[in-house]
C-alpha cells in the first residue's frame, strides 16, 4: 500500500523492526544503562502505555524518514544509510548531547542513547530501502 510514494507496509515493518531493535539494545546494555542513567531497577520497569507510545513514536519517525528518503529521488540503499548517518548525526547524536550536558548525565548515557538511535535509523533505512 502507497501514499505519495512511500510503502506503508515498509513504514510498518520498519518502525516495528526498530521497536525490536530498541528491545534487543537496551536488554543488552540495561545494567550500563540503569548505571549511567542513574536508576534503581525498579523505576526501569515501563508501564504499557510508555510502549505503546514509543512503538507509535517509531512507526511516526519510519514513516518521516521514508518520506525523507523518497524525496530525495532515490530509494537505494546508499541513499537511505547515508541519510540515516546524516539526520543521527545532525539532529539526534546534537540533540542527545546538548540535553544530557544540560541534565548532567553521564557520556556514557549519551553514548548508550545515541547509538540506539543510530541502529534504529539503520534498521528503518534498510528496511525502507529493500522492501519499499
Amino acid at each position: 500500500m502507497m501514499f505519495d510514494g512511500i510503502n506503508l507496509t515498509a513504514v510498518a515493518v520498519a518502525g516495528v523492526a526498530s521497536f525490536l531493535f530498541g528491545a534487543l539494545w537496551y536488554g543488552i546494555l540495561g545494567k550500563a544503562w540503569m548505571t549511567a542513567a542513574r536508576l534503581d531497577p525498579e523505576r526501569t520497569r515501563p508501564a504499557a502505555l510508555t510502549m505503546a507510545i514509543a512503538l507509535v513514536c517509531q512507526l511516526l519517525m519510519a514513516f518521516v524518514f521514508a518520506g525523507v528518503i523518497y524525496h530525495l529521488g532515490n530509494n537505494g540503499l546508499k541513499t537511505g544509510l547515508i541519510s540515516a548517518g546524516m539526520i543521527w548525526t545532525g539532529f539526534i547524536l546534537t540533540s542527545q548531547i546538548v540535553n544530557h550536558r544540560f541534565q548532567g548525565a553521564s557520556w556514557l548515557l549519551t553514548l548508550i542513547d545515541s547509538g540506539h538511535w543510530l541502529g534504529v535509523l539503520v534498521v528503518q533505512a534498510l528496511v525502507i530501502t529493500l522492501w519499499g
